[in-house]
C-alpha cells in the first residue's frame, strides 16, 4: 500500500522548516568572548561548625558570532595547582531556548566548586595556612548538542582572596 501524496508533501515541508533552524556549527573558541571579572574563594557557610571556602570564578560571556546560541552551558573544572585530576566542578546553564543573541553579553555569572577547604580558623587565616594549596579553573562551554570546548586558552589562576557573596 502506498502512502498518500499528502503524507510525502508533509514530510518534505517539515524537513524544509526544520533544517534551516539547525544552522552552521559555531566554534565557541571564536564565537564567545570570555571576560573574567574576578577569581577567589567563596565562604559557603559553616559545615559541621567549621568555615568552608570553595574556589570560584566570576565572568561574563559575549556572543561575538552571527548566530543565536541556544541552550548555552558552561562547565567550570577546578584543579589544585600541580594536580591533573579534577578537584571539583560547577555546571551552569547560561541560556535556554531563548538563546544568547549575536552581540549580547550575559550578566556576571559565578561558577564555584562543591569541594574546598574547611577549618576552624578565620577565612583570612585559612588562606594563609601552610597546608593551603592554590587552585585553577578551566572553563568549557557548549550550546545545543555541540561538543564541550575550552573557552579559555589556559587554566585561570584562582586568587587568594575572599570573594563577596
Amino acid at each position: 500500500m502506498r502512502a498518500p501524496a499528502r503524507y510525502w508533501l508533509f514530510l518534505v515541508l517539515a524537513a524544509v522548516l526544520v533544517l534551516p533552524g539547525c544552522g552552521p556549527t559555531i566554534d565557541l573558541t571564536k564565537g564567545l568572548k570570555l571576560e573574567v571579572v574576578a577569581t577567589g574563594w567563596l565562604d559557603v557557610g559553616p559545615v559541621t561548625g567549621k568555615n568552608k571556602l570553595v574556589p570560584a570564578v566570576r565572568f561574563t560571556l559575549k556572543n561575538i558570532s552571527d548566530q543565536k546560541l541556544v541552550a548555552l552551558q558552561v562547565n567550570a573544572v577546578f584543579r589544585r595547582v600541580n594536580e591533573k585530576e579534577e578537584w571539583g566542578a560547577g555546571l551552569l546553564p547560561i541560556t535556554g531556548s531563548e538563546g544568547l543573541a549575536p552581540g549580547a553579553t550575559t550578566a556576571t555569572l559565578t561558577a564555584k566548586s562543591a569541594l574546598g577547604y574547611t577549618g576552624e580558623e578565620s577565612r583570612e587565616q585559612m588562606l594563609q595556612n601552610t597546608q593551603f594549596v592554590d587552585a585553577t579553573v578551566t572553563l568549557f562551554s557548549k550550546y545545543g548538542s555541540a561538543q564541550w570546548v575550552a573557552i579559555a586558552q589556559s587554566p585561570i589562576q584562582i586568587s587568594r582572596q575572599i570573594l563577596a557573596p
